[in-house]
């Protein structure tokens, strides 16, 4: 046997460890050793190369649990309320800003995932901050006795405007009762006929003297048919026109001329007829008047006292006081000249019944706001923000085929209700009605609601008002997701200017012992407003965990208190079925558990098809270019982990790696992302000064729906140098982790689902003790295993890896080390680099030779 001093071949800046130095020595031997004694060599090197080892966690990182005895209470019955959110104090201080701040466009955008509690922190804060503001006012509408198309929004202080419609209701009662009476006494009737027999007394005087010059001129003054006429006289008989004829000529010219001066005279004095009769209806009309005056003044006047402090109303009031007197019939015809007919009911001269109450109609008052019995300022939330459930609306009365509308039509939104207060709105049901964003918008630009007829942006015709505009000052909170909120933002330049405060809500906080201790007062105080039972700090501690694992890290709680409510409530629940009257952890798991059962038949029949060998998916054995990765499914509200079977297939190429999850369109962006990453991954540590003469596919067996996201694509790597390596991978292991072009592995998500869908096919197989699964080490942090995987992990029987590089992950898959590239630009023998690399080399040598022999047998000559 040959000696060999391996001091004189030890380079300590080339080697600094035993396992190093011995390579280096092997290299060094390489081109010295006879070929017998170099295979002798390369075998023990083989046999004593290192491996990156890994070790497996320690059940104890797998779970962080919430003591119980660690809780400074027994049961949530002796901790008080709380009062503000848990864990979103950069949402409540924006809130308090926003609300605080008086100028104009400061309204607030609450943005946050669903189910954060965003509604019932704004709904809860702003009730406090509204119950210490001034009420705000009332608003009505009135009829426009100038313009009945423009009716006119009264303003008046909180909870007088019911007052004030109750009290023009008993004034126009009032006076349907008093007018008729006054003018159906003995004074008006005395008066009216004096006037009469005065203008009749005039009419007689006047033709008496007429007819007498007549008379005495020689005619006659005849009624007829056709109106009063004159004819000459002669011996007491009216002359005929024969008669007339008969007379010498110059008589005729005589009565011509003089029956002409007459006829004059007579038309004259029929054209005072009309004159006489207007100063007679005059004079009845100022009659009316006076009497009217005498009769609406005192009551008229007692209103005006009751709301002299309201110039408007003083205004309005004046304009009944002028129309009541110049519209008197339409009183005395509502109650005068009632008749009996066939059926007993009185019927009124000239004017129906539905006529008079029709005309009446402009006197009532329209109330659209109401304060009476609240508060402070107004909260108003909106469910259905609709454009006229917003703006408000004008309705429509059908009559004949027609529609008609008045200002008694016009019907309040929630704008005129928030009005001195605030609004409360959910961006994507605002955003999904038509005319709504836009109409808010300008209201609150123009700070003014003005109702309009939407149906005419439709081009349906309708007779329509035009409302007096009512000043606005409202602060407007809309709530809704992140994503509305960065739309909106970037493409409508109003919104920035009119939502400048947003309210960021986080999905989740820091798990310190104060939040812990919110959460049970949280807890404590939805048991007593919806009387559940109260919870022993035990099932206190369970939620707590569940909280940590709905965040996905360890060090966080979830703030989404739609989930740990409703987990309270179902918890409650099970105690019920218990007959106990505390919430234990049992219970708590109980409900976690029976929540799990409802949902997951899928993940049952998915697990079913994978035990059933439907769906192959290997636990033991090796194989090279296949490996089990690690996938999620969200399906509704459950989330469940599941193995699937990534495989890889290597050939002489052009550099290619074809992902035929991409190439059929079942592979998303961030998917496909991740396999050209592992590409250059493998250019750049094995390509650097040779061709990449490599064609490879890769992928999901038995996937026949889309993959997206790039957390296999560590994965894929793995199954990529192992097929170049032709070194077979461990089929009891499972893969999760994204890569990046260095060969970092990086976080993912849904880390603790992927587990555990790993971990029941192999507990359903039976466990090896050699099972496990390969996951980032930056997602150790992450994880909140269920109770089976940390009891089998704590036993020796199911392993989970932090993998930090890919480097320990082939070398943990494989069992052989990976190996560094030394300063020659090689890799160590026996490593899966350098098997790697000299599969590559050989394509490229290949490839080479090919196109040489394609060349020259093409008739071609290489330069």
């Amino acid at each position: 046997m040959m000696s060999f001093d391996r001091k004189k071949l030890y380079c300590k800046d080339c080697a600094s460890s035993q396992s190093d130095r011995l390579y280096w020595w092997i290299k060094r031997l390489q081109h010295t050793l006879p070929d017998s004694v170099k295979r002798l060599v390369i075998m023990s090197a083989e046999r004593e190369s290192p491996s990156m080892t890994v070790d497996p966690l320690p059940a104890a990182l797998l779970y962080t649990p919430c003591e119980p005895h660690d809780l400074p209470f027994t049961t949530t019955e002796a901790l008080d309320d709380l009062d503000e959110a848990v864990g979103q104090e950069r949402a409540v201080a924006a809130v308090r800003f926003g609300i605080g701040i008086r100028p104009e466009g400061f309204n607030l955008y609450c943005l946050g995932p669903k189910g954060t509690g965003k509604a019932s922190l704004i709904l809860q804060y702003l009730n406090q901050i509204a119950a210490k503001q001034p009420l705000a006012d009332d608003w009505c509408y009135v009829q426009n006795f100038h313009d009945y198309h423009q009716p006119h929004a009264l303003r008046l202080p909180a909870g007088r405007a019911m007052s004030f419609r109750q009290d023009m209701k008993h004034f126009i009662e009032e006076l349907q009762v008093v007018l008729p009476s006054t003018f159906a006494n003995n004074e008006f009737n005395t008066r009216q006929k004096s006037i009469h027999d005065n203008m009749k007394r005039r009419h007689e005087r006047v033709f008496s003297e007429f007819q007498q010059k007549v008379e005495r001129t020689g005619f006659s003054l005849l009624q007829t048919p056709a109106g009063r006429t004159l004819a000459p006289v002669k011996e007491g008989n009216v002359l005929t026109p024969e008669d007339l004829s008969g007379l010498p000529a110059n008589e005729q010219v005589t009565l011509k001329q003089k029956m002409a001066s007459l006829q004059t005279e007579l038309e004259t004095i029929l054209r005072q007829i009309p004159r006489w009769e207007h100063e007679t209806r005059e004079a009845i009309q100022t009659l009316v008047q006076e009497l009217a005056h005498d009769t609406v003044d005192p009551l008229i006047d007692r209103l005006k006292r009751v709301y002299a402090d309201i110039p408007a109303v003083a205004r309005y009031l004046d304009d009944v006081h002028r129309n009541v007197i110049d519209n008197v019939g339409d009183f005395i015809l509502a109650k005068e000249g009632a008749a009996q007919d066939s059926h007993g009911a009185p019927q009124f001269s000239g004017v129906s019944r539905a006529e008079s109450a029709a005309a009446l109609r402009r006197f009532q008052v329209n109330v659209l706001v109401f304060r009476e019995g609240e508060s402070g300022a107004p909260v108003v939330f909106v469910d259905h923000p609709t454009h006229s459930n917003l703006l408000g609306s004008i309705e429509y009365l059908q009559q004949f085929g027609a529609l008609l509308t008045d200002f008694s039509l016009i019907k309040e939104g929630a704008l005129h209700r928030a009005n001195g207060g605030y609004l409360i709105l959910q961006a994507r049901k605002l955003l999904s009605q038509p005319f709504a964003w836009e109409d808010l918008k300008r209201a609150l630009r123009a700070r003014e609601i003005r109702i309009e007829n939407p149906r005419a942006a439709w081009g349906v015709a309708a007779p329509t008002l035009r409302p007096e505009p009512i000043p606005l000052s409202v602060k407007v909170v809309l709530i809704g997701e992140p994503l509305i909120y960065y739309l909106l933002s970037h493409h409508d330049p109003d919104f920035s200017e009119l939502f400048k405060v947003a309210a960021d809500f986080d999905d989740r906080t820091e798990r310190t012992p104060e939040t812990v201790f919110a959460y049970a007062r949280l807890l404590a105080a939805l048991a007593r407003r919806e009387k559940l039972r109260p919870l022993h700090r035990d099932a206190v501690a369970r939620i707590i965990e569940h909280a940590a694992r709905l965040a996905e890290d360890r060090g966080k709680l979830s703030t989404h208190m739609a989930s740990i409510t409703d987990l309270t409530r179902e918890a409650d629940y099970w105690a019920g079925q218990s007959g106990v009257d505390l919430i234990s952890c049992a219970h708590v798991q109980q409900a976690v558990d029976a929540r799990i059962s409802r949902q997951d038949r899928i993940h049952v029949h998915v697990r079913e098809e994978i035990l059933h060998e439907t769906v192959l998916v290997d636990t033991a054995g090796a194989v090279v270019g296949q490996i089990n990765g690690l996938s999620v499914f969200e399906l509704g509200q459950l989330t469940f982990g599941a193995p699937s079977r990534i495989t890889c297939r290597v050939r002489m190429g052009k550099g290619e790696v074809v992902d035929i999850e991409r190439e059929v369109e079942l592979g998303g962006p961030l998917h496909s992302k991740g396999v050209l990453i592992l590409v250059s991954f493998l250019a750049a540590r094995f390509a650097v000064d040779m061709p990449l003469s490599l064609s490879a596919t890769l992928v999901f067996e038995q996937s026949y729906g889309g993959v997206e996201g790039d957390s296999a694509s560590s994965t894929e790597l793995y199954a990529l140098l192992s097929a170049l390596a032709e070194v077979p991978i461990r089929q009891d292991l499972a893969v999760t982790g994204s890569v990046n072009q260095l060969g970092q592995v990086q976080a993912i998500g849904s880390v603790n689902e992927k587990i555990e869908g790993f971990f029941h096919i192999c507990q359903a197989r039976g466990l090896t003790c050699k099972q496990g699964v390969l996951i980032p080490r930056a997602n150790v942090r992450h994880l909140m295993l269920r109770t089976e995987v940390r009891e089998a992990a704590a036993a020796g029987l199911f392993h989970i890896y932090p993998i930090t590089h890919v480097d320990e992950g082939i070398a943990l898959l494989t069992g052989w080390p990976t190996g560094d590239r030394n300063e020659s630009g090689t890799y160590p023998v026996g490593s899966i680099n350098r098997k790697v690399a000299a599969r590559l080399k050989d394509f490229a040598a290949r490839t080479y030779r090919f196109s040489e022999t394609g060349a020259a047998s093409s008739g071609y000559r290489r330069a």
